[in-house]
């Protein structure tokens, strides 16, 4: 099922449309500014399970997930100071940052090394979703294994209509990875240059 919902203005009573199909263990398909990704509830082990599949994914290859802001990362992420300034001069924004995680992320989220891949992302939809929600959702890219990410709404629903319960209509996004930065210990490490500018975390 398709939902268009206005991505400078969200409609309200479609936002807890989302939120209420992710709380009973739905899967949705939503706009971020880099890809379209594919998401579920954290807390819900079951919808992330399904992720896994839809993804065809090994389960020791956890999903980075997003949260509302920088307050709401330092519930899931163990922070410095240091690592605080540098995230409020990139966030919201195309940046994944890793860092260790704290208990309250599910063990399925968090790597071997107990690190975790968090965004905020600069779409209003992914905000007022997570703000709306109270948890952090899953972010993943819309495709399959070896295949382009999928830029439409449409490709979407007509790729996983069997498998995604909701796909949100956003419009068009820049269909570019995140950039993804390691801040664990406080020492920057770039892992994947994306839209994000890296030039900041270069010694």
């Amino acid at each position: 099922m398709i939902v268009t919902i206005n991505p400078t203005n969200p409609q309200m009573r479609l936002i807890e449309k989302v939120v209420d199909c992710l709380k009973n263990g739905g899967v949705i398909a939503y706009p971020t500014d880099t890809y379209y990704g594919i998401g579920c509830d954290i807390m819900n082990k079951k919808a992330i399970e399904r992720v896994y599949s839809i993804k065809r994914r090994d389960k020791s290859k956890p999903f980075s997930f997003i949260c509302s802001d920088l307050k709401h990362i330092s519930d899931y992420a163990k922070i410095s100071n240091s690592a605080y300034r540098t995230l409020k001069r990139c966030l919201p924004g195309p940046y994944t940052f890793i860092f260790e995680g704290s208990k309250m992320v599910p063990k399925i989220m968090l790597t071997k090394r107990k690190s975790a891949g968090i965004r905020v992302p600069d779409h209003q939809i992914c905000m007022d979703i997570i703000k709306t929600l109270g948890n952090p959702v899953i972010s993943t890219s819309a495709n399959l294994p070896d295949e382009e990410p999928m830029s439409e709404a449409w490709m979407i629903e007509e790729a996983f209509s069997n498998q995604i319960d909701m796909v949100i209509d956003g419009g068009p996004v820049p269909n570019r990875p995140s950039s993804v930065i390691s801040l664990i210990d406080d020492e920057p490490e770039i892992l994947r240059e994306g839209a994000g500018p890296v030039d900041l975390f270069r010694s």
